[in-house]
């Protein structure tokens, strides 16, 4: 049986704004198991990125944890000092932020950002710092290393960005990786060239990832196991090839009738609605008001995850009564 290297529990952060308590993260639960590749997937506002940055402590005010626990390598985040956090961060879990133009400072060149990771976590020479990074460039497909790593952000295309943050992400080796929309914004070319990227780092590292996206085709190509958030809780969770055959959620479906097919001449569907304001969310199931199945049951009591075979888990009253397409 595979080890977990990553368990959250009951993890509620909100951000307390003039207007409300925005509740983004309500109550989300999953592991992720040493060595895969686990997809966090969802609309945008479902949670998915505020649920990246409670793990790894960089929740900015007004927001906060509220409830839950975090266990690293068997070790509780949320009991951590900040300082030893800064250790951990970067060190053992890296992040990727899904736009790579903000994430990176204009004003420094690569070789500064690159650097300061290395010397933040390792103790090596001015030169060994030097050659890691040409290292780490050449590793992500950026050629002429010692010259590029001279360079600042602007002097790279997007898609050559993207890949200096992944070698920024990748500096000290992590063993648990945060991929927020790595490809956002770049063209389909380039898209493919970063997943398959990420792909082999990924095995020849032998790190866990976890792929926050709402691309449900990165999902298939790229993901062992998937989690379904819907507005800051989870919906289902399932092996990646049991979501897209046999998925148990109505909100699941709709968002696998919305992934476009080249073998397939189709009128692509919409999930009707919008994520609701989460302020003041729905009673019961949040997903309810735009759920094409809805009984009175789902408006009243919020459904908990119960598994209902081996590794698949849902939180749905009508499960058992529905018969839901996937994408066969």
């Amino acid at each position: 049986m595979s080890e977990n290297i990553l368990e959250v529990e009951g993890l509620r952060t909100h951000f307390y704004t003039e207007a409300g308590v925005v509740l983004a993260v309500d109550g989300v639960s999953f592991n992720v198991l040493k060595g895969e590749t686990l997809g966090l997937v969802g609309e945008s506002g479902s949670g998915k990125s505020v649920t990246a940055i409670s793990i790894l402590r960089l929740v900015p005010r007004p927001g906060r944890i509220v409830e839950g626990k975090i266990t690293f390598q068997g070790e509780d985040l949320l009991a951590k000092t900040e300082e030893e956090m800064r250790d951990i961060r970067g060190g053992k879990i890296a992040i990727i932020f899904q736009d790579p133009i903000s994430s990176l400072n204009p004003v420094y060149t690569v070789e500064s950002q690159l650097g300061d990771v290395i010397n933040t976590h390792q103790r090596l020479s001015k030169e060994d710092v030097r050659e890691k990074i040409a290292e780490l460039l050449q590793m992500v497909g950026i050629p002429e290393p010692y010259v590029r790593m001279r360079e600042y952000p602007h002097q790279f295309s997007g898609g050559m960005k993207q890949r200096v943050a992944v070698a920024r992400a990748l500096a000290c080796e992590p063993d648990l990786l945060f991929a927020d929309e790595p490809t956002t914004n770049l063209d389909v070319t380039i898209q493919a060239q970063v997943l398959g990227l990420m792909k082999d780092l990924k095995t020849s590292l032998g790190m866990s990832m976890v792929m926050i996206t709402h691309d449900m085709g990165i999902v298939a190509d790229i993901t062992s196991r998937v989690v379904v958030l819907y507005a800051g809780r989870v919906c289902e969770i399932a092996p990646t090839s049991v979501l897209y055959e046999r998925p148990r959620h109505p909100y699941t479906e709709a968002l696998l009738a919305a992934v476009p097919r080249i073998d397939q001449r189709k009128k692509l569907a919409i999930i009707p609605g919008n994520i609701p304001n989460l302020i003041s969310p729905p009673s019961g199931c949040r997903f309810h008001p735009r759920c094409p199945y809805a009984k009175e049951t789902c408006k009243e009591k919020m459904p908990e995850l119960e598994e209902i075979e081996p590794g698949h888990l849902v939180a749905c009253y009508e499960w058992r009564n529905l018969s839901l397409n996937g994408v066969g």
